[in-house]
């Protein structure tokens, strides 16, 4: 019988070691839906909780949109914070949600100590508002989704010019709107969708239904709506 699950050899970018991590085989990966922020829900096996990779031997995680780049103030940041309390524990067999969420929480902060870029840990926050949806723990879901399109925005304003644009601000405008911030949504919906130099047609058509479905948020709250939305629809 085949399982789930396979190892695959990673070289720690930190000391050097060798370890195995797991992945899911493409073949268990059954999605049921996938939330309007591109969270996928599956239905057995999921492999975000597989994304992080952890060193048994030092403890630093990665994902594979990590540089592998340390310098030696990083080093000397990360055995200070990290490895100096780290004892070997291995977490390369299957996973509870539990070692997903200490998984993505110990990358989120070796990823802070190595200056990533903020692209990387804008996807780590979001990845944690996620896991904590998939436990409908709202409040904390809320908690780190605020703190993604904090990091998202920041994204935008520093690295946007080398960014897919459409889907940033698509994903900006979407996670305001899941904070019933819908002013902030529709402007960055209405960004997409007025900008004639975006082509990403994908990103232009989820902008309409979710500008529409933000409309009518505010409709049935008796939210004041700007002069332009009142006579759209």
């Amino acid at each position: 019988m085949v399982e789930p699950l396979f190892q695959v050899k990673v070289e720690c970018a930190c000391c050097e070691s060798a370890f195995q991590t797991s992945r899911v085989r493409p073949s268990f990966k059954k999605a049921t839906h996938t939330d309007t922020d591109f969270c996928i829900h599956y239905k057995e096996t999921n492999p975000d909780y597989y994304v992080v990779r952890i060193c048994p031997y030092c403890g630093y995680a990665s994902t594979e949109n990590t540089s592998n780049v340390f310098t030696p103030a990083h080093k000397e940041a990360f055995y200070n914070k990290v490895a100096v309390n780290w004892q070997f524990k291995d977490y390369g067999g299957e996973r509870s949600w539990d070692d997903a969420m200490y998984a993505y929480k110990l990358a989120l902060l070796c990823a802070q100590i190595k200056n990533e870029k903020g692209r990387v840990v804008a996807g780590l926050l979001h990845h944690i508002a996620w896991l904590y949806r998939y436990k409908q723990d709202t409040e904390q879901e809320r908690r780190f989704l605020q703190f993604a399109l904090d990091a998202y925005t920041n994204v935008f304003e520093t690295e946007g010019a080398d960014l897919n644009n459409a889907r940033l601000m698509y994903l900006m405008g979407e996670l305001h709107r899941r904070l019933n911030q819908y002013k902030e949504a529709v402007k960055w919906f209405g960004r997409v969708i007025n900008d004639k130099s975006i082509m990403d047609s994908a990103m232009i058509r989820a902008c309409r239904e979710q500008w529409a479905a933000t409309r009518e948020q505010m409709i049935s709250e008796k939210i004041d709506m700007p002069e332009e939305m009142i006579h759209e629809g």
